[in-house]
């Protein structure tokens, strides 16, 4: 079974988490800017899509060479085996983009790396006319970073933060590969901790807590671009998928509570949490942030709450952080976790943060202020 050179695609600053769940599955990983390099068959591809929580796609590094000229780009993308990896029917749509390189007209590059490969196939399979491209869809891009070329094959298809089961969302949802990461960058124990988050919104955050705490592989709901491919056997992609269900633990109990002051919210989460088979394992509720209250200790706070530019009111956001103060400031033993794009929520919250943590919820600023509780003072 070929071996292929892998990269990991993640959003900036989730990259050591993307790492260390390949170092779970058991391989030997490189992280670097946006992604982490790791390597295997077909058969890691498959399950690098099934199991990554925190990635954005897994991509097949067809080749690497450095390029100042369309000439030097033409000549190393027709070099590369594209024979053994796209048929004669195959479609292969061509991206590209260009960070401080001599070849910055992404246009060009796309459409040189397109011919390049036309020459290469056509070649090949001795076509004379234009390819078909009626098959399945093979995505090619080509990154330029510093006058180096990356050629990369997509395995995934739609970003591995679309798990299927978000049928009912609201406005500026949280992206579920962010919200398994904020998760991922807890102290959460799903076997002795509660879970809260009183801010749920559609239901992201919950729905992806109940997935770590049974083992679900995130992916088993969708398809991959790559199970359509001629050269993968689906009995094999049948195989994977039916052993990665076996792993999940459909027995533990844990307590995953979920609220929103809107109704209508509670209600999309519901929908989303049936659609995935997890509505029994989360308990959802409406209820506004000031009127939250629990005995349960040791717990961890999880939340995603609204940006003062999504509430068109600066004024409601810092209102709702002072809520937010209140009720879980108290609570000592809890672990509280806010990603929010206010700068000054520590201010309006009433408490300085243990750690703060950059991250980019999709194109915006944001800051994960952590909070730890008595008993974790000593890291999170």
């Amino acid at each position: 079974m070929q071996k292929f050179k892998l990269m990991a695609t993640c959003a900036a600053g989730l990259e050591a988490l993307t790492a260390n769940e390949l170092k779970q599955l058991g391989y030997q990983v490189q992280t670097e800017n946006g992604h982490v390099m790791f390597s295997g068959t077909i058969v890691d591809v498959i399950k690098a899509n099934l199991w990554l929580r925190t990635a954005d796609r897994v991509e097949i590094v067809v080749g690497s060479f450095s390029a100042t000229s369309f000439t030097e780009l033409f000549d190393n993308v027709e070099k590369l085996p594209w024979e053994t990896l796209i048929p004669l029917t195959g479609a292969f749509p061509v991206a590209g983009r260009s960070q401080k390189s001599q070849l910055h007209s992404v246009p060009d590059i796309q459409a040189i790396t397109k011919k390049a490969i036309v020459a290469k196939l056509s070649n090949y399979y001795a076509r004379h006319t234009r390819l078909p491209e009626t098959g399945a869809t093979y995505a090619i891009e080509t990154r330029l970073v510093k006058n180096q070329a990356t050629v990369l094959l997509d395995t995934t298809g739609d970003s591995l933060f679309k798990r299927g089961y978000r049928v009912a969302k609201g406005a500026a949802p949280l992206k579920e590969n962010m919200a398994a990461a904020l998760i991922l960058l807890t102290n959460w124990q799903p076997k002795t901790m509660p879970f809260v988050d009183p801010m749920c919104g559609s239901g992201t955050l919950p729905i992806e807590a109940a997935l770590i705490a049974r083992n679900l592989a995130p992916g088993l709901q969708r398809s991959f671009a790559c199970e359509a491919w001629d050269w993968v056997n689906p009995t094999l992609v049948d195989q994977l998928r039916d052993e990665a269900d076996q792993q999940a633990d459909y027995t533990s109990e844990f307590q995953i509570f979920a609220s929103d002051v809107n109704g209508e919210m509670i209600n999309y989460a519901k929908v989303n949490a049936q659609e995935i088979g997890l509505l029994h394992d989360i308990h959802f509720k409406q209820l506004a942030v000031q009127d939250f209250h629990t005995d349960l200790h040791h717990g961890v706070v999880v939340s995603n709450p609204p940006y003062g530019q999504r509430l068109g009111d600066q004024q409601q956001a810092v209102s709702l952080y002072h809520d937010l103060g209140k009720v879980f400031i108290p609570l000592t033993t809890w672990s509280k976790y806010f990603l929010t794009s206010d700068l000054n929520f520590e201010t309006e919250y009433g408490m300085p943060a243990t750690k703060r943590r950059k991250l980019y919820n999709g194109r915006i600023r944001t800051d994960y202020f952590q909070f730890w509780g008595k008993r974790n003072e000593s890291g999170d």
